[in-house]
């Protein structure tokens, strides 16, 4: 199994496809398999793209990580794990939600290199006191199929998807809730203590293709944060999707692919 030992973290990593760097950054909790279920179908279609997902320290299989105490850290053996699997390399970076969060510390530091960036229902508030969050609401529901779950699995379903029915739950289960089982919960609770950087990301903006993609009923970060750095993003695509929790890219996969596919478009046509 390929790992990369940085200074904080031996990280694991999975690389698929040759060409242009994109570095995938999963959320909190889950791991590579929420980024690589989302994004493998789309390059189906391209060529050029070489896709590398990590587990984030406390996630997945990445092991030795207990020297991390907070965000800075993390962030930290990220940027460690780029510059020593990609040296000197110009690439693309997307972040789902906390991994959104880490992408703006990413982009603060390497905004040269990088040359677009996407953000899957972006944590841009650390602290959920600070955010501004719409009421956890079902759009649809198949109870025939919900009829097959237990009480718990029904619970846990409804309390993090808004579409309720077997394609959300099977994928929910494989590329969520997989990674959730085998995260290091005590670890977890412990950065989140520290979840904000010890910096501001206020001075942070990004002049080359960009795309947020935000769910209308998302109750984990909100949508409407993202907004606050808009005008910061002068290349971004901002799209506010209804029928979509905080696992847009399950619940709106279609849209989810043109928006990315767009992205893609946009940054060859940048570079070229």
């Amino acid at each position: 199994m390929p790992f990369c030992k940085v200074k904080n973290a031996n990280i694991f990593y999975k690389v698929i496809g040759t060409g242009k760097p994109i570095v995938m950054l999963h959320g909190y909790s889950p791991d590579h398999r929420l980024m690589s279920g989302c994004m493998e179908p789309i390059f189906k279609e391209r060529d050029g793209w070489r896709r590398i997902y990590i587990d984030l320290p406390g996630m997945g299989q990445t092991k030795d990580y207990e020297q991390i105490s907070n965000s800075d850290e993390m962030l930290d053996a990220v940027i460690s794990f780029i510059e020593t699997l990609i040296p000197n390399q110009s690439y693309l970076i997307a972040g789902e939600s906390y991994g959104g969060y880490l992408t703006r510390g990413i982009i603060r530091k390497q905004k040269e290199q990088i040359l677009g960036a996407a953000f899957i229902c972006p944590m841009i508030l650390p602290n959920k006191e600070d955010r501004t969050l719409p009421e956890q609401t079902i759009i649809y529901s198949d109870n025939e199929f919900l009829s097959k779950l237990t009480k718990e699995e029904v619970d846990d379903f409804s309390s993090n998807q808004v579409v309720l029915d077997e394609y959300n739950w099977e994928r929910y289960t494989n590329e969520i809730l997989s990674g959730c089982k085998i995260a290091d919960i005590e670890f977890l609770t412990k950065v989140q203590k520290s979840y904000g950087f010890s910096f501001s990301l206020e001075g942070v903006e990004f002049h080359k293709p960009s795309v947020f993609m935000l769910g209308k009923q998302d109750s984990i970060v909100g949508y409407k944060d993202a907004f606050n750095i808009l005008n910061r993003f002068s290349r971004g695509t901002f799209a506010v999707l209804d029928r979509a929790g905080h696992n847009l890219q399950i619940e709106q996969s279609q849209l989810f692919h043109s928006l990315i596919n767009d992205w893609l478009d946009r940054v060859e046509e940048f570079k070229s």
